[in-house]
Parts: structure tokens; sequence; C-alpha cells
């Protein structure tokens, strides 16, 4: 009977861990914001003289798929993502770059929540993302207070996405 008694109690342990992971939600909320026609149009403009073929996302910034990747998990806000990738503007010059860099989906600005789902592991995407989706009207600055990305600038990313945690 003790033994009986035991098993079940283990088996209530579990049961009741097994529902509160289940519980869990994600602290980053979707966010539905949309890049104004202008901004949208300046991109246009800008992949049309540079005879850049990219798709244009319903939120407003542009993508072009190199590697779709493989794979059948989703990615969701409170995924967990290891990427490889290049930031630059739109006369080429480069202000970021990153190696096997660990990031939390939801932490980043709306033009990667909004791109990089479109692509599983082991994929690439390159990302034209306005300011509005990306840093908006106010410079980025680093510790220093040294300007890394003025404000309302174009950003261009070029992203490989080398895993990824399905998330909640």
């Amino acid at each position: 009977m003790l033994k009986y008694l035991f098993f079940v109690l283990c088996v209530s342990v579990i049961a009741v861990s097994c529902l509160k992971s289940g519980e869990r939600t994600c602290a980053y909320p979707q966010n539905s914001i949309i890049a104004p026609k202008p901004e949208q149009d300046s991109l246009k403009a800008y992949l049309d003289s540079n005879h850049i073929q990219a798709v244009l996302h319903p939120a407003g910034f542009y993508y072009k798929i190199t590697n779709l990747g493989t794979g059948t998990d989703t990615m969701l806000l409170c995924s967990e993502i290891l990427i490889d990738y290049t930031g630059k503007f739109k006369n080429g010059q480069e202000f970021d770059k990153g190696t096997d860099v660990y990031f939390v989906l939801g932490a980043l600005i709306e033009g990667w929540k909004k791109g990089l789902p479109l692509i599983k592991k082991n994929g690439e995407i390159t990302l034209y993302i306005p300011p509005s989706l990306g840093y908006g009207s106010q410079d980025y600055v680093n510790s220093n207070n040294v300007v890394i990305i003025p404000g309302n600038s174009m950003l261009i990313f070029n992203i490989k996405l080398k895993d990824y945690t399905q998330g909640y």
C-alpha cells in the first residue's frame, strides 16, 4: 500500500509539473506595426535603382530568401535563435556583425521579429528594413554615447539562421 501511495504521489507531481510548463506564456507581445507608405516607397526606390529583386512583406519591409532552410518547427517570439548576421546601411557601410550570436526573437527589432520566421534552420535571408520597423527616428548609440545607427535609417541585414528553439 505504501508503494502504491508513493507511486500515485510521484505521478501527481509529474502531472502538475507538466501542466505548469504547458501554461507558460510569452512576455513579448505580438505587434501589428506596418511601415508607413513613404518608407515602403523609399525602400522600393532603393531596390529598383540597385536592381534587387525582393518581396514586400505585409508589414512593409522587403526580404529576399536565398536559402529557405529545413525543418517544421514554428518560430515564436519566445524562441531562442542562433544566428550569423551582418548589418549595413544602404550605402554599403557595415555597422554591425555577429557570428554564433544568441537572441530571443521577441527582444529584437520588428523587422527581425516578422522576417526571421519566414525561414527555417540553416536558412538565409536578406531583410530590407524601414526605420519604423528598425530603430525608428531616434539615433541608436553605444555605451560611449557614439551614434551607431542614425535616426530614420533604412537597414539591410544578411542573416543566417543556424538554429532555434520552437519557443512558446
